[in-house]
């Protein structure tokens, strides 16, 4: 069961929102993308419960393409992003049509058709819902790099077997991924020389 924070403050979303363009299928996935196609580095954006349409989301990615990168916004919840005012679709019932290892699978086509358009370097940043995502392609060799902010479901044993430069963006006042859980995740990850990692909590400031 999701935290009651993971549902507050829902974003306005915005179907037409941000600088970059909405495309029907890359990978096989309704996206959002921004930046320069003839890229060599390329990051994969992956949204909270909320979903690819959130304006902030699409402003970050756009952010993120005026560094240099290509980037892609993913709909990996296929148009249903999760809505607490819907009765008929309570969280464990959306969870159980939009687990993490779905999208997990989703993502993979996705990493393939980037490496296809020139792209030789894949990271991938998550938010909430969207780190296990990013976790479990971080533990599958999928990516180069990994982000996972204010997590969820990221497990211990999920950090154990990361094996790409990892970065870990904690709240101070967070029930999925509390500061000790995050100071656990920081623990592992200083145990395995091999794997570059940056892990920071924000002080004062809620999951989300």
């Amino acid at each position: 069961m999701a935290s009651p924070q993971c549902c507050a403050n829902p974003p306005t979303l915005n179907p037409a929102g941000g600088e970059g363009k909405v495309v029907d299928s890359f990978g096989g996935t309704r996206a959002y993308v921004a930046g320069a196609e003839e890229s060599k580095a390329a990051v994969i954006l992956i949204s909270d419960i909320f979903g690819f349409e959130a304006p902030k989301l699409r402003k970050i990615a756009d952010k993120v393409a005026s560094c240099g990168y290509f980037v892609i916004v993913p709909d990996f919840l296929h148009g249903e992003p999760f809505a607490h005012e819907n009765a008929d679709r309570p969280f464990p019932v959306w969870i159980e049509a939009h687990a993490p290892g779905k999208a997990y699978e989703e993502a993979k086509p996705i990493i393939a058709a980037l490496k296809e358009h020139g792209m030789s370097t894949v990271g991938a940043a998550g938010y909430c819902w969207g780190a296990k995502v990013v976790a479990e392609l971080a533990k599958a060799h999928e990516i180069q790099a990994a982000v996972m902010l204010h997590p969820s479901f990221v497990t211990i044993d999920d950090i154990k077997e990361v094996k790409c430069p990892t970065a870990i963006l904690g709240a101070d006042i967070d029930k999925m991924s509390p500061p000790e859980l995050v100071k656990q995740f920081k623990e592992v990850l200083s145990s395995n020389s091999g794997i570059g990692h940056f892990v920071k909590i924000y002080p004062r400031v809620a999951h989300g």
